[in-house]
């Protein structure tokens, strides 16, 4: 993400606490914050790749358990 840069100036005699309150109205108009901790969990799609990968170890977990119970070294339930 771009670094984005909000620049707030005094203006005349303005307070200090006028100047930090029109520097966080800023902030917030410009939805920085909440976009950063959006995509603070967001995750990659996982690559066609690592789907298929996934699938076959699935497929060759379920196989073995089922060999198994065929043979009679594991329970059919839980």
């Amino acid at each position: 993400m771009p670094a984005i840069n909000i620049q707030v100036s005094k203006n005349g005699s303005e307070s200090g606490a006028n100047l930090l309150r029109r520097f966080t109205r800023k902030v917030q108009e410009s939805r920085i914050v909440p976009n950063l901790k959006g995509a603070r969990y967001s995750q990659r799609k996982l690559s066609h790749y690592v789907v298929k990968k996934n699938a076959l170890r699935k497929i060759s977990k379920t196989q073995r358990i089922e060999h198994l119970k065929k043979m009679g070294k594991m329970r059919s339930g839980r």
